[in-house]
C-alpha cells in the first residue's frame, strides 16, 4: 500500500464536483467508509463519491468499474454500485475518481450473516447471473480466477506468515485443503465473469443476509471457483452445501474443491490483514480477523467434497 499525500475532506470532495459535477455540487457531503484501495463519501442519499487513497492499483479499477459495472448491474439480482460519472486528474486532485449509486446495508465483516438459508441463496441466485461467458477484451484477473497452481507461493507465504503469528490452530489441515484443491481437475469452460474478491467487508447485509455486493475493482474473467469461496468465507457454519447445491450449471465435485482451495487463500489474506490491524499495522482491518478465522475452521473442519 502507498499512502496518499492528498487529505481527502469533504470540502476536496465538494470542490472536484464543482469543478467538473457542477449538478451535484450542492448535495450534502459526509464521509462513508474508507476501503483498501479507495474512500467513499456519501452525496446525498441516493449516491455516493469513490476516490483512490492509498493503492496505485485504484485508479485503473476504478475505471474497469466505471467501464463494466453498468453493463453487468442489469442483470444481477442483489443491488451493486452502479457508477454514473467519471471524474478525471486534475490539479485538485491527480487521480481519477468516480460517482456511484449508494447502497444501504453494513459489511459482513461487522454485521454477519444469521439467515444462513435466505443468504446462500441470495449468493446462488447473484452467481448465477454473474457467471456468464466474459467478451473478448474482458479484464484479466488480478491474482484472481487462474489455475491455483499458478498462486501456490503466495499461499505457502501466507501459511507461513498466519502460523507464525499464530492463527492456525492446525497448519496441516490448511495445507491440505489447498494441496487437494490444486490437485483437482482445472477449469475447462470458457473464461465467466467473476467479482474476484467476495470476502466480508464487499458483502453488505441488512436483517441477518445478504443485501448488497461492493467492490467491483478485481471483476475479471476466469474459473467461478473463485468466486464460490464464498460458501464458506461468508455464510455460517453449514450452509456452504446449500450455497453450491443451488449454484447452476451444479459445482461438480472439482469445482467445489478448487473453490475450497480460494476460500483457504482468501481466508489467509483477511486474517493476515485482520492480525495486522489489530495491531495497528498500515492497512490492518481489525473486523477482517474473526471472520476469516471462521471461515478457516469451516474449511480444515469438513471433509473433501
Amino acid at each position: 500500500m502507498t499512502n496518499t499525500e492528498i487529505e481527502v475532506t469533504a470540502e476536496l470532495v465538494r470542490d472536484l464536483l464543482r469543478d467538473q459535477h457542477p449538478d451535484l455540487a450542492d448535495r450534502p457531503v459526509r464521509f462513508g467508509a474508507r476501503g483498501w484501495d479507495n474512500q467513499l463519501w456519501r452525496l446525498g442519499d441516493d449516491l455516493a463519491v469513490r476516490l483512490p487513497w492509498a493503492t496505485e492499483s485504484a485508479d485503473a479499477l476504478l475505471r474497469k468499474e466505471h467501464t463494466w459495472l453498468p453493463v453487468l448491474a442489469p442483470g444481477l439480482p442483489l443491488p451493486v454500485p452502479v457508477p454514473q460519472r467519471l471524474g478525471e486528474p486534475s490539479e485538485r486532485f491527480p487521480r481519477p475518481w468516480t460517482v456511484t449509486t449508494w447502497l444501504a446495508g453494513t459489511p459482513a465483516d461487522r454485521a454477519p450473516v444469521t439467515r444462513a438459508a435466505e443468504a446462500a441463496d441470495a449468493l446462488a441466485a447473484f452467481l448465477n447471473a454473474l457467471h456468464r461467458p466474459a467478451p473478448d477484451g474482458a479484464p484479466a484477473g488480478r491474482d484472481r480466477g487462474g489455475p491455483l497452481a499458478d498462486y501456490a507461493e503466495g499461499f505457502a507465504r501466507a501459511l507461513a506468515a498466519a502460523t507464525g503469528f499464530g492463527l492456525l490452530p492446525d497448519p496441516d489441515a490448511v495445507r491440505a485443503v489447498w494441496e487437494d484443491a490444486v490437485a483437482a481437475p482445472g477449469w475447462t469452460g470458457p473464461p465467466l465473469w467473476l467479482h474476484g474478491d467476495l470476502h466480508p467487508a464487499n458483502v453488505l447485509t441488512s436483517d441477518g443476509t445478504v443485501c448488497g455486493v461492493v467492490d467491483f475493482g478485481d471483476l475479471c474473467a476466469g474459473d467461478p471457483a473463485c468466486d464460490l469461496a464464498a460458501a464458506w468465507m461468508l455464510l455460517p457454519d453449514g450452509a456452504a452445501d446449500r450455497l453450491l447445491d443451488a449454484y447452476r450449471p451444479a459445482a461438480d465435485p472439482a469445482a467445489r474443491r478448487r473453490a475450497r482451495g480460494w476460500a483457504v487463500l482468501k481466508a489467509l489474506g483477511c486474517a493476515l490483514i485482520g492480525e495486522a490491524g489489530v495491531h495497528g499495522r498500515p492497512g490492518g482491518k481489525p473486523s477482517w480477523g474473526p471472520p476469516a478465522r471462521a471461515a478457516l475452521r469451516r474449511l480444515t473442519a469438513t471433509a473433501r467434497p
